[in-house]
């Protein structure tokens, strides 16, 4: 914990805030399901996005994150129990990303910040190159990130700041903006929209990912409209873990990315074809991340399963090519913008565990959600909830 003595600059750096588990499972949820962000060549996910997408379970592990976060930004700033959590999100920045100086309430419309907090959760260097942050006056001048570490500071013109362009890999953040005004409390909106979130606890449907609208998932240079240019980010995690995506052969062939989102698929590895079929590509894409997160755990895990691979036909092999030079307009940019990934032998047997240990793993935080939320509308906020285990 680093406590700068300059009271003209309030902010305080955080060493090992978060466990590196907690990092992992955030870059896990970010990197299945994020959309393209706010600025050029940044990538992002909300809570509310992942309600709207059929992942409400997966805002879970923020629950009891936002909320030491919020007790420890209250304690730093002496406002015990004034503050309302503004907004939660996962943001990532890539090659060419970057901001000038600015404060976080530099707009109208975020005059309602009064407070930030920005968790690291991977390491430059290592991760990424580029991407230091940077005060423009005070102590702690340069933050270089290390996963786990969270920097918190006034939102105001008191700590302007920026970040350097990010010259390679992918740098992951989790930022909380924290307000006094209780109009702009973000767990009232997120347990407005849980509301009229139809939960049931059966069906195996119940927990798949729906994917948002496809223009959400199309990163192109300089924000073209346009479907021409770039490529799609789903898409696009899938290859450079060295994936190919293969849809259904009764599937019609089309050039609608749209429909190549929501469309069932298998994946296939060099001549292999994993024949097990996921709903959508979000689905596949949340599978394979979740077999990254958890792939020194699935070394050490016997497989019973029995596991279905078969021969990659030229057909289907015909038709994936097809389909990426659709979804996959720009595969150099692409390979640029996700340099940090990098194609790993594909253990298709610990695949198998993982997508029985992905569903499992739904399911418990689905269970917790559906536990939790009659506690938060009663009480108009989002806590951690114990409960016997009984």
């Amino acid at each position: 914990m680093t406590y700068p003595e300059d009271e003209e600059h309030p902010r305080l750096l955080l060493h090992n805030f978060l466990s590196a588990e907690e990092c992992k499972e955030l870059e896990f949820i970010h990197k299945s399901n994020c959309t393209v962000g706010y600025r050029p060549n940044v990538f992002s996910t909300t809570l509310s996005h992942l309600i709207a997408t059929n992942c409400a379970h997966l805002i879970m592990p923020f629950v009891p994150i936002r909320e030491r976060l919020k007790e420890k930004v209250e304690e730093f700033f002496g406002c015990e129990y004034e503050l309302f959590i503004e907004f939660t999100g996962l943001i990532s920045w890539t090659r060419g990303a970057s901001i000038g100086w600015h404060s976080d309430d530099n707009r109208d419309y975020l005059k309602q910040r009064d407070f930030a907090a920005v968790c690291y959760l991977n390491n430059y260097g290592d991760d990424f190159k580029g991407g230091l942050f940077h005060f423009q006056v005070g102590d702690l001048a340069t933050i270089v990130p290390s996963s786990g570490d969270v920097v918190i500071y006034t939102a105001d013109s008191r700590n302007i700041h920026a970040v350097d362009e990010v010259i390679d890999g992918e740098r992951l953040t989790m930022a909380l903006w924290f307000s006094r005004d209780a109009a702009h409390d973000e767990d009232a909106k997120l347990i407005s929209l849980l509301s009229q979130t139809p939960f049931c606890n059966n069906g195996p449907e119940l927990l798949l990912p729906l994917p948002a609208s496809s223009n959400m998932y199309w990163f192109s240079p300089e924000h073209a409209s346009s479907y021409e240019f770039g490529f799609d980010i789903c898409s696009a995690r899938l290859h450079v873990l060295g994936y190919d995506v293969v849809h259904s052969e009764e599937k019609i062939f089309c050039s609608n990315v749209s429909e190549l989102l929501i469309e069932r698929l298998r994946l296939a590895r060099g001549d292999e074809l994993f024949d097990y079929e996921f709903l959508n590509i979000l689905h596949a894409l949340q599978v394979v991340q979740f077999y990254c997160w958890k792939a020194s755990d699935l070394k050490s895990t016997e497989v019973e399963n029995i596991i279905k691979v078969v021969p990659l036909l030229p057909s289907q092999r015909e038709k994936s090519l097809c389909l990426k030079s659709i979804s996959l307009k720009d595969l150099h940019l692409a390979e640029s913008i996700f340099s940090a990934e990098c194609a790993k032998h594909s253990n298709w047997a610990h695949l198998t565990v993982a997508v029985a240990m992905w569903a499992d793993y739904a399911h418990r935080l689905h269970k917790e959600l559906v536990m939790c939320l009659p506690h938060w509308k009663t009480h108009h906020s989002i806590f951690q909830v114990s409960f016997d285990d009984k």
